[in-house]
């Protein structure tokens, strides 16, 4: 098989890693930025109001997360619009994308018992099955999720077993190989069926994205397998992928220019890419922090920052981690 159905069944085949509950954190395989801190959450909330204040998000939107996981991103953003704007409570919508039955089972737990009836979330299994005037879209760490193939030196892989061989001609991934400028490495599929699907889903929207990669390509291989905090090189020798396979993660590094061509080719605009320490100071998480200094105990304050350290310093998620943004006008 290509070796992208075989990352597409070690994520999200029927025993895949991503279709059933998994814990993220300390407990799980890796950490994200949103199991570091609800900051991550408020500031991303922050930014919705400042939309919606300048008049391009209605407030009347949809408030839409894709692949959330646990749900705890989108519940974070609604807790701090409820703590700056809880008028827009009453008027905004809140969905997720979701593909997994058992996932959105357990998001609806977790907004019923954080929310109650205060909040009615909406699921879709996929961004084609939504439609509306006006939105904010965004996901975490949700391209590198994308299956991709492999490619070297004008050859795609194969996968028998868990062995790879490249002895493929692929003309699509040759092509974007040579447009991206790699003798070697990952080449996701779907960016642009995932675009256009987007595209089609709201008249107008702002979609932002946090993951981990360049704007160019690496000149190398970065997949690499996550489980119990460990990385693991997916061509090391000792790694043994028949017995990780489904019991952990596997990833690698984005290539924001393909990300960014595919959006463009489904009419969205680019708006840019940056650091994620960047990212969440312009949205406001130093405002946030010091709103917090003045309404909570020193020691309540003081753990919070350190979470929220862990989000900026660069040597953590703050340099390496990236936020991509679009936006479609009407």
């Amino acid at each position: 098989m290509q070796f992208s159905e075989y990352m597409g069944e070690w994520l999200y085949g029927d025993e895949g890693y991503y279709a059933k509950y998994k814990n993220i954190g300390k407990e799980g395989d890796f950490y994200t930025a949103v199991s570091t801190s609800k900051f991550f959450g408020g500031s991303v909330a922050n930014h919705i109001i400042k939309l919606i204040d300048e008049g391009f998000l209605h407030n009347n939107s949809v408030i839409c997360e894709i692949g959330a996981h646990h749900g705890y991103f989108l519940a974070d953003v609604i807790e701090f619009i409820y703590t700056l704007r809880p008028k827009l409570l009453e008027s905004l919508k809140f969905v997720i994308i979701e593909r997994f039955d058992a996932m959105q089972e357990f998001q609806k737990k977790y907004f019923e018992e954080s929310f109650g009836d205060a909040i009615e979330l909406t699921h879709y299994k996929s961004l084609s099955e939504l439609e509306c005037e006006n939105a904010f879209f965004v996901a975490n760490e949700i391209f590198d999720a994308f299956p991709c193939e492999l490619y070297y030196k004008g050859k795609s892989a194969r996968v028998q077993g868990h062995s790879v061989e490249f002895d493929q001609e692929d003309v699509w991934v040759e092509t974007k190989a040579k447009k991206y400028h790699k003798d070697r490495g990952e080449i996701a599929r779907g960016y642009e069926e995932f675009a256009q699907e987007m595209a089609s889903a709201a008249k107008k929207f702002e979609f932002i994205s946090f993951d981990y990669g360049e704007m160019q390509a690496r000149p190398d291989f970065s997949l690499r397998i996550y489980t119990k905090h460990k990385v693991l090189p997916f061509f090391d020798e000792e790694v043994q992928r028949e017995e990780l396979y489904q019991k952990s993660d596997i990833t690698y590094d984005v290539t924001f220019a393909h990300v960014k061509d595919a959006y463009e080719e489904a009419g969205v605009e680019f708006i840019e890419l940056k650091a994620q320490m960047v990212a969440l100071v312009d949205m406001g998480i130093l405002e946030l922090l010091e709103i917090l200094k003045e309404n909570v105990e020193e020691k309540i304050y003081k753990q919070e920052l350190e979470k929220a350290k862990m989000l900026l310093m660069p040597n953590f998620l703050g340099e390496r981690f990236k936020m991509i943004r679009f936006k479609k006008e009407s």
